[in-house]
């Protein structure tokens, strides 16, 4: 009689999924992002991209109500971020129109208004070599003034302004998570990568940590066939000396690394952790890494790349 294969896979997911309730719908959400052209528009909606808004980048403004009224009709997408600006040329004068759809929609939206001194931004285009998009045959004085007549009404408008005359472009990312900080959005994402060193480092890694120093379960017959996801290696693997010791100390040193990422504005960060085969130690401690920094706060994604290969 032949022997059943072992149970290598957890059960009870059914169970877990019919348990489990899907996550609460919140309100849609739209944050306009305009102002100066120069002053960090660009920049804004990459860091607003990076806090999980779907962005669109010089879209006329009539073209924000379909997009608004997906979103109360059941789309997916809760948070859309708009940079609105005069590149738009006479489209720019519809945005009151479809401010107005909005607030008659129910719409939350927010208005995120840059702005720079006339020095600061003449030396920016100058800089770039760019004229600037009102200025015509004219000087780039002379397309920074007309901007700020049309763009008066919406600076006097705007829920946030931004001044960013002085400021680096780390400074800014600071000010708009600050501004936007009513979530949990702007947390550092951590992604946890095991891994085998016979198929080579991970190409994204910002920190790679060997555990072939633990003894290998692959010598073990029994354990050979499993992964270190399922519970006997696992259990085997963290009862070797150090196991243990190494995953909270290794966590303890990772938090003033995590704190000056996220003060460098450095949002994602992916940790290796490798063994000969990526099968049984790598998987199994970075599973327990992972658990540790989910205990202190943090957002963490493991994957196991080689599983599956031998």
């Amino acid at each position: 009689m032949t022997e059943p294969s072992p149970i290598t896979a957890p059960t009870g997911i059914a169970a877990i999924e019919a348990s489990t309730s899907a996550p609460e719908r919140t309100e849609p959400e739209v944050l306009i992002i305009t102002g100066m052209s120069g002053a960090g528009r660009s920049r804004a909606a990459a860091v607003v991209e990076d806090l999980d808004w779907y962005v669109v980048d010089n879209l006329p403004p009539m073209m924000l109500v379909p997009l608004v009224d997906l979103m109360t009709k059941g789309s997916s997408v809760e948070r859309i971020a708009a940079v609105v600006d005069v590149r738009g040329r006479q489209f720019f004068a519809e945005l009151d129109k479809v401010l107005a759809h909005m607030s008659d929609a129910g719409v939350y939206y927010r208005i995120l208004y840059l702005d720079a001194s006339d020095e600061a931004l003449v030396r920016r285009f100058e800089q770039v070599r760019r004229p600037h998009p009102l200025q015509g045959e004219g000087r780039i004085l002379d397309g920074i003034a007309a901007e700020r007549v049309l763009t008066k009404s919406l600076a006097e408008r705007a829920d946030i302004v931004i001044d960013t005359s002085d400021l680096s472009v780390h400074d800014l990312a600071r000010k708009i998570r600050g501004a936007l900080a009513h979530d949990n959005h702007d947390a550092l994402r951590i992604n946890i990568v095991s891994f085998g060193f016979k198929y080579g480092l991970p190409l994204d890694a910002d920190h790679v940590v060997d555990v072939r120093f633990l003894a290998n379960p692959y010598w073990i017959t029994e354990l050979r066939h499993l992964t270190g996801r399922d519970a006997p290696v696992r259990d085997y693997v963290l009862a070797r000396p150090g196991a243990i010791e190494f995953a909270d100390r290794y966590v303890a040193a990772l938090e003033p690394v995590l704190a000056g990422y996220a003060d460098e504005e450095k949002r994602y960060v992916t940790i290796a952790v490798g063994c000969t085969g990526g099968k049984h130690r790598s998987v199994a401690m970075a599973d327990t890494v992972a658990e540790r920094l989910r205990a202190a706060g943090h957002r963490v994604t493991v994957t196991a790349r080689d599983l599956g290969r031998e």
